[in-house]
């Protein structure tokens, strides 16, 4: 029976999260540490946490005190990620369950700062180091479907609303040689599909590469079928990474492109640097660039001062896009922003209902427009089992998930399927003619 130490990671948060998670299981695979079954069955118990949000943070500290009763003697239980960065030391003061508090520049130390726990050191490592891009840990990715492969770490946009600059720290891009190597050998393990994760993804540069040419030099890899990227921001659109997007075949018809509102007013409050009618050009020209574009985004209501006529331009902002889906949040204030100085907070119960509201709206559009597709014919890309039993989980190149009837061998694998139904945000699908069946990676 093996005696090497066990870990179990949990964690919260967007894609970065899930990409570093894959990077921490790294970093402790090659030194010799198991994946655990659960959290019951692990000596290190670590949780991979989101500061974008107040609702987050409470959470992660309620889940990390529940924690405390899985851990073992001898165990060691740590707190990583962005609330980790932020908090520091502050964490360990707060939580004395807590053996260690690790950044996203922290996680090439985690073996350290696991021993000097088990020693009863209790450290913060949350320094930032522009040069880090762990380029030595390979990730230790477990879907066979598709790969998160971040291209660029940190963030230099000062959104007044926004924590991520001061966890994630400045913005800097790998070298497109050291993307392209990482692509190839996913696609070299049969993944056809790469997500290419940054902050502000499209503002990618190397110093002699932009995002054009990465997306051209990932999209010309063997092997990759369907390259996909997030988070980009709307003013780094450049006629190059348009251009780029129409003619590599491989980039699929998805944009998710946070708006957060659709009033001047409130853009400028949150220091966006692009007004409403800037983003609808923005988002004319990549519609114009690629046919068949599906466009999500994220929305914000409740901003300091925001005024009923300032929401009813966000309203308005979702059918002059005709945005396929939106991630909607009440503001939020984060220590340490520029907003939480913002004068004419928005009572809470405003919020809530102008939230309320606003889901509506976003539910109507995406309906509309996804009840248009039923009947017509897409490529799916099978990922996983469906949370309903028997079924599969799959996804078109614009990003709409679909529901199917099949065996799991198809995991991983293109089929052709005719939408029959949906749900207004889920599609089922059946498989097309046999004569239009994609089959194989």
């Amino acid at each position: 029976m093996s005696t090497a130490p066990r870990f179990f990671i949990e964690t919260y948060g967007c894609q970065m999260n899930l990409a570093d998670t894959e990077l921490m299981a790294g970093v402790l695979l090659r030194e010799g540490y198991e994946r655990a079954l659960g959290v019951d069955d692990a000596e290190v118990i670590l949780v991979n946490t989101c500061a974008v949000r107040e609702h987050a943070e409470q959470r992660v500290i309620g889940r990390v005190g529940e924690l405390k009763r899985h851990k073992r003697a001898g165990g060691v239980l740590g707190v990583v990620g962005c609330m980790a960065q932020r908090l520091g030391e502050r964490l360990l003061e707060r939580a004395p369950h807590v053996d260690f508090v690790a950044g996203p520049d922290g996680y090439r130390q985690l073996p350290v700062l696991i021993g000097r726990a088990r020693e009863g050191e209790r450290r913060a490592a949350t320094a930032f180091d522009a040069t880090e891009h762990y380029e030595d840990i390979p990730p230790a990715r477990r879907g066979a479907a598709s790969a998160w492969v971040t291209v660029q770490r940190g963030c230099d946009y000062r959104c007044t609303f926004c924590i991520v600059p001061m966890t994630r720290g400045p913005e800097r891009s790998r070298k497109l040689a050291d993307v392209v190597r990482e692509v190839a050998q996913v696609a070299a393990r049969g993944v056809t599909e790469v997500t290419l994760l940054g902050q502000t993804v499209n503002s990618y540069h190397d110093g002699a590469h932009d995002f054009a040419d990465l997306l051209r030099a990932v999209g010309g890899t063997e092997g990759v079928r369907r390259v996909r990227f997030t988070s980009p921001h709307p003013n780094d659109f450049s006629d190059r990474v348009l251009g780029a997007m129409a003619e590599v075949e491989a980039v699929c018809e998805h944009v998710h492109l946070p708006a957060q509102s659709g009033s001047s007013r409130v853009l400028r409050r949150m220091l966006r640097r692009y007004s409403r009618e800037q983003y609808l050009d923005v988002v004319a020209r990549l519609r114009a660039a690629v046919p068949d574009l599906a466009v999500t985004t994220d929305l914000i209501v409740g901003f300091p001062g925001e005024t009923d006529a300032e929401f009813a331009e966000t309203l308005s902002l979702v059918d002059a896009a005709g945005f396929d889906d939106a991630f909607t949040f009440r503001f939020s204030p984060r220590e340490g922003t520029a907003a939480t100085r913002l004068p004419d907070a928005v009572p809470d119960g405003v919020a809530a209902e102008r939230l309320e509201v606003l889901i509506g709206a976003v539910r109507r559009v995406a309906r509309a427009r996804n009840a248009a597709l039923v009947g017509t014919i897409a490529e799916v890309l099978v990922e996983q089992e469906a949370r309903r039993g028997g079924l599969l989980q799959a996804r078109t190149r614009q990003h709409r998930t679909v529901v199917l009837e099949g065996p799991v061998s198809w995991i991983g694998t293109y089929r052709t399927v005719r939408l029959v139904g949906t749900t207004g945000a889920t599609f089922t699908g059946v498989p097309a003619a046999t004569s239009l069946e994609v089959v194989g990676k």
